[in-house]
């Protein structure tokens, strides 16, 4: 565990996401996700969380198992096709992972997934959390239509609301 990482997490806390991810923020990529999910069958969910505390924090725990844990709180592996994705950022470390169900990830794979992940950190690193949030939707929304097309009315299974955490 390094000092770095726990003064990061402790100062940046939560109030971080809150301010670079403002109410008109959130709606504009609310907005997003619903737009791309008309572009395919899958489900997309947008998860932030300003930073880690208490046990996760103080165990380490990295973002990806942070996110696994999300993915399965919010329940994104319960949609029919199993093509839901987790888009989610841990402000602190700016660090993405994309967890994908079996479904969608069987195509994909973890190198197509990283590939989004550095090209969102690379938005984020520069400031443009808008466009990094919604680049990466619009990324994973294009393989999503790929491998699961759009085939007639399908219901929207998960929220599209963003969750900040």
């Amino acid at each position: 565990m390094s000092i770095g990482r726990i003064t990061r997490h402790l100062f940046q806390h939560h109030w971080r996401a809150k301010q670079v991810f403002t109410p008109a923020v959130l709606d504009r990529i609310e907005q997003a996700i619903k737009r791309c999910e008309a572009t395919h069958a899958g489900q997309v969910r947008f998860v932030v969380e300003g930073a880690l505390d208490g046990a996760a924090l103080f165990r380490d725990q990295p973002a990806r198992a942070r996110a696994l844990d999300v993915f399965s709180h919010l329940r994104i592996w319960d949609t029919a096709h199993n093509n839901g994705v987790l888009i989610y950022l841990l402000l602190a470390d700016r660090d993405v992972e994309i967890i994908a169900d079996r479904g969608i990830d069987a195509e994909v794979g973890a190198e197509g997934w990283e590939k989004i992940c550095r090209a969102m950190e690379a938005e984020f690193r520069s400031g443009q959390f808008e466009r990094g949030a919604i680049g990466g939707i619009e990324a994973v929304s294009r393989e999503l239509a790929k491998h699961f097309p759009p085939r007639g009315p399908h219901p929207n299974e998960l929220p599209d609301r963003p969750v900040v955490m």
